[in-house]
């Protein structure tokens, strides 16, 4: 399988069906601190940093890889020193393989 983090996210205008479990299953081990939330329409992971400025940095990195990528998720900073990250499909409302894309990306910066 190839490498994700190897990958280029691919516009998605929508017109286009979400992914399945049964189609991001193989993803999974390749994203393995992520979880799948909502019924199997987004991931998410939490980040916890030594201090603000870390959080602030790895933020600041992620919104880098997000602008790269032309995919954006939501990024939910709080309680000083932690991150929250939610990746799906806006146009889809759904997962993509662009989410696991930039997650792959997003875990190589902690």
């Amino acid at each position: 399988m190839d490498t994700l983090y190897q990958k280029t996210c691919e516009p998605c205008e929508g017109g286009v069906d979400p992914l399945t479990r049964d189609d991001f299953e193989k993803y999974l081990e390749q994203v393995a601190k992520w979880n799948v939330v909502d019924n199997d329409t987004k991931i998410e992971r939490e980040f916890k940093f030594s201090d603000f400025k870390e959080a602030l940095d790895f933020v600041n990195k992620t919104g880098e890889i997000a602008e790269e990528e032309g995919h954006h998720p939501d990024i939910q900073m709080y309680n000083w020193n932690r991150v929250k990250i939610t990746l799906w499909t806006h146009a889809i409302g759904g997962l993509s393989i662009n989410d696991f894309v930039v997650a792959s990306k997003i875990d190589r910066l902690k």
